[in-house]
């Protein structure tokens, strides 16, 4: 049984920094893409950012650029995203997910097979 489980998400305010964990179970992990996505609400989900198998390839959404970072410990199946400089409208659910095809990089929420519970993130004015 494959699981993601999230976790790091709270109460921050503006200007405040979090990092969200996401350890994968159940499925090889270093042969795939990594990504985090976010809800908030009223809204479609949507891309924040992608890191590949080996780490050295990562891609963020225009809003998150310079303010969050993408990266992963494959020695312990664990993908993070480090949040600094957090504004309210990074108010989401946060939701890590991984790849469903091997060496493939991606962007898009078809591309991804396998998803956690999410995590909620709320930065307050």
């Amino acid at each position: 049984q494959v699981q993601l489980v999230e976790s790091g998400g709270g109460l921050v305010q503006a200007g405040g920094s979090l990092r969200l964990s996401c350890a994968v179970s159940g499925r090889a992990f270093t042969i795939y893409t990594m990504g985090w996505f976010r809800q908030a609400p009223g809204k479609e989900r949507a891309f924040v950012a992608a890191i590949n198998w080996g780490g050295v390839r990562t891609d963020y959404a225009d809003s998150v650029k310079g303010r969050f970072t993408i990266s992963r410990t494959n020695a312990e199946n664990t993908v993070y995203l480090q949040m600094n400089s957090l504004k309210p409208e990074d108010t989401a659910v946060y939701y890590c997910a991984q790849g469903n095809v091997p060496y493939r990089f991606a962007k898009t929420m078809g591309e991804y097979a396998y998803w956690g519970q999410g995590t909620q993130v709320t930065v307050s004015s």
